[in-house]
């Protein structure tokens, strides 16, 4: 625990003058005791129980000034709290090797079905977006609260050649970052803008603006980012330095892997490849932006890991002051101690 203000805990200083001004109270009414027989008598008739009742209220008012002192100095803890993102852009792999079988129907049918549930588990009023990706990547669906318009998104996805997925973490940070200039050159050609969606041509055209310094990754927690992909880079920049980019502005991106280690041969249009899950890349991915890596061997682990992130990404820890935890235990404190004081002497001391 640390405290904003630390200087305020030199009135704790105060703690122990109390203490002493209390015993020498104690001291006078002792003597007072001794000088009247009467009252000695009194306090005698009182017994051991009565006379140990009489401390407990100062005590309690003592531990309740403690607590303010503590208070005040405006302590801060690291606790986890319910962190509720604002944004969050799924960024889905539409490669030909998403045809591969070995996640059933296909790789990219569990794909959507598990995007699908996940948008569904989503609060209200989060927004999301869709981003696509294989040789290029796309906006297929802007931001949005409306569940119906990503659903739709999700069905209208096409297979593609090759696979960029420094291009999909690009095009989503430009979807949570669109006033950020973002290095967007690759070797292919930019697509061109469907009726659905933008391309990298309509997200390079925003005005260029200073990009803002660099944050400590995983700092930025109004938006995340989920990258489902299935195969090795092929084109276009490298993730690793997408990555890069987004843990600079504190994104956290987490990955998903599917389809197996092993991989799979799959004929497309007159040519046949292997197409194999590239692990290490996605798990550096991950750790560059203090995210996770998920890996989906079939459809039912997919659909898991999209409904386990639902709880995981709104759980975060945070430096959170806890003054006004200390100011609640401190009155409760004083009122206890106020309570027994009138209940047993009728006075508050």
């Amino acid at each position: 625990m640390s405290f904003l203000w630390p200087e305020f805990l030199y009135l704790a200083a105060l703690l122990p003058v109390l203490v002493g001004l209390y015993v020498l109270a104690l001291r006078r009414k002792k003597r007072l005791a001794l000088r009247y027989a009467s009252l000695s008598m009194v306090r005698d008739a009182l017994g051991v129980r009565q006379r140990v009742r009489r401390h407990i209220p100062p005590i309690l008012f003592l531990i309740g000034i403690a607590l303010m002192i503590v208070a005040m100095a405006r302590p801060v803890a690291t606790v986890t709290l319910p962190t509720q993102h604002e944004l969050v852009i799924l960024a889905i792999d539409v490669s030909g090797s998403m045809r591969a079988v070995d996640v059933k129907p296909t790789r990219l049918a569990a794909a959507q079905e598990a995007a699908r549930a996940f948008i569904n588990d989503q609060p209200s009023n989060v927004k999301i977006g869709l981003v696509s990706f294989a040789g290029t990547a796309a906006v297929v669906q802007p931001p949005t609260e409306n569940r119906d318009d990503l659903l739709a998104a999700i069905d209208r996805f096409q297979l593609q050649r090759a696979t960029a997925i420094g291009s999909g973490l690009l095009v989503a940070l430009k979807s949570i970052f669109p006033d950020v200039e973002f290095d967007l050159r690759s070797s292919n050609p930019r697509p061109k803008p469907d009726a659905n969606g933008q391309s990298l041509d309509d997200l390079a055209k925003a005005p260029k603006k200073t990009p803002p310094k660099p944050v400590p990754p995983g700092s930025y927690m109004s938006a995340a980012i989920i990258l489902l992909t299935d195969g090795q880079t092929t084109t276009g920049p490298d993730p690793i330095e997408a990555a890069k980019m987004a843990a600079e502005r504190g994104v956290r991106v987490y990955t998903v892997g599917v389809g197996t280690v092993e991989g799979e041969v799959i004929g497309w249009e007159g040519w046949s490849m292997r197409v194999k899950l590239d692990e290490d890349s996605l798990k550096k991915i991950a750790n560059v932006t203090r995210g996770e890596y998920y890996y989906a061997g079939n459809a039912k682990d997919l659909k898991q890991i999209y409904k386990g992130m639902s709880s995981k990404m709104v759980m975060q820890k945070q430096q959170t002051e806890v003054s006004a935890l200390f100011v609640a235990a401190a009155l409760l404190f004083v009122i206890a101690g106020a309570g027994l004081s009138l209940a047993w002497f009728n006075r508050l001391l």
